[in-house]
């Protein structure tokens, strides 16, 4: 390549230009499937080692101020016009090259084709997250664990593990650390809570609230376990999102952001009422929805409109540790503890005494017990890849009741409605990986 020098690095770089370049007209003719597999994962893992020989390289730029050869501004902006890239991409380069000059853990997994471009950046978002007050050999830990389990997660699945890496590596401090951020969280939600009904004269009336994503959930749940019996999944789920959105709402000039008690018909005058302000409303919602049970809903998964709250004994006795709503939020320990005694929450005490789950043969159908067990325990859709909701999932027999089968708990596990359509599927093999997924793969 024209301008290259003769430093090792930029004759590396010739090598690997002049292979390529022999590449290029290459027949694929013979490269059968399996060989086009092996082919495309090594391929894979050449260009993270690429990218991190271009990332160090960036990095190296940064230091010996590049730009300058050109009058450019900052390396970004030098990078960006250099590889016709945008500069918002090649900012996001840099901050990433510099962060592996942080993370050598990291650096040396890329070059060796472990961690590919996506998930570092992932890994290295979330180690930069760390409170700067976490001593430095969680760091060291963290930034290790997260590296190991790029083996076997993508980085969507590494973003969710990268958040909860301190409860990995530290448990103690990722719990006081989170409970910190739940409660200052939740507490400006609390404070930020507010709700309206205006009517337009013509029947309707409109409305806008701010309440804690918890309650949102909560709503959310209730509203979805009635479309979701009408529609599938995957229009359900837009409807949910759309639940509590005012960006279409028509505004009343006249709207004061609270409602009017109604005064008596048979007084000459209209009597003084006491308004309730948008706050007090705000709250008046949240205890409604925290009161309701969902029992006259259709179910989904088993528990219906139900919420599901899980925590550890500890917690529910005093404890930091966050516990889990079956929508998939995490909640402060204290608003576990208070949930745990209404009426219409189910609370899952890990560690406590448990309902029996286990009935064998004497029924085909999970109970609603069962489900809920099940929910706790997959969390999700358990075909691989697959990140279905718990709630939108049916109850499969891993062996059919139909050829004696057992249903209990052991032998059931959640899956999504299309791969439960799958797994009866005789176009498909299907079998059980070591952390309890269903793989599928076609019938030749």
């Amino acid at each position: 390549m024209a301008g290259l020098g003769q430093h090792q690095v930029d004759r590396g770089i010739a090598v690997i230009d002049e292979v390529l370049s022999g590449l290029g007209e290459v027949s694929l003719l013979g490269l059968d499937a399996e060989a086009a597999g092996v082919s495309l994962v090594a391929l894979a893992r050449l260009e993270a080692r690429v990218a991190e020989l271009r990332l160090r390289v960036l990095a190296h730029g940064v230091e010996v101020a590049v730009e300058r050869t050109c009058g450019a501004t900052t390396t970004a902006t030098w990078f960006a016009h250099a590889t016709r890239t945008t500069v918002r991409v090649s900012r996001r380069a840099v901050f990433f090259a510099e962060a592996l000059g942080r993370y050598g853990v990291l650096r040396v997994g890329m070059a060796a084709g472990g961690v590919n471009l996506e998930q570092g950046e992932v890994i290295a978002r979330a180690l930069d997250a760390i409170p700067a007050e976490v001593a430095s050999w969680v760091r060291v830990e963290a930034e290790q664990t997260l590296v190991d389990l790029a083996a076997r997660h993508d980085a969507q699945h590494l973003r969710v593990l990268g958040e909860r890496i301190l409860h990995v590596v530290a448990p103690e401090v990722g719990e006081a650390h989170e409970a910190k951020q739940l409660a200052d969280a939740e507490a400006a939600a609390e404070k930020a809570t507010t709700l309206s009904l205006t009517p337009d004269g013509a029947g309707k009336v409109h409305g806008r609230f701010t309440i804690p994503e918890l309650h949102a959930g909560m709503l959310r749940k209730f509203l979805m376990s009635l479309v979701v019996s009408h529609q599938d999944p995957g229009s359900a789920t837009d409807v949910g999102r759309g639940v509590g959105s005012a960006s279409d709402e028509p505004r009343d000039p006249t709207a004061t952001g609270a409602v009017d008690e109604p005064t008596d018909p048979l007084q000459h005058e209209p009597q003084p009422q006491r308004r309730a302000t948008g706050h007090e409303l705000g709250q008046a919602f949240c205890e409604l929805l925290e009161r309701l049970d969902g029992t006259g809903l259709p179910e989904t998964a088993g528990t219906g409109a139900t919420v599901v709250v899980t925590m550890t004994l500890e917690t529910l006795t005093g404890g930091l540790a966050a516990a889990t709503v079956d929508t998939g939020d995490r909640i402060a320990a204290q608003t576990a503890r208070r949930l745990a005694c209404e009426a219409g929450i189910i609370p899952v005490v890990l560690g406590g005494r448990r309902q029996v789950l286990d009935l064998g043969r004497r029924r085909r159908r999970f109970t609603r017990a069962q489900r809920i067990a099940l929910v706790v325990r997959d969390q999700r859709c358990t075909a691989v890849g697959c990140q279905t909701a718990a709630w939108f999932c049916h109850a499969h027999h891993d062996d059919p009741w139909a050829r004696g089968g057992p249903t209990d708990l052991a032998n059931g596990r959640l899956l999504c409605p299309a791969h439960h359509r799958r797994v009866h599927d005789p176009a498909y093999d299907h079998h059980t990986t070591v952390d309890n997924k269903v793989e599928f793969t076609r019938r030749t």
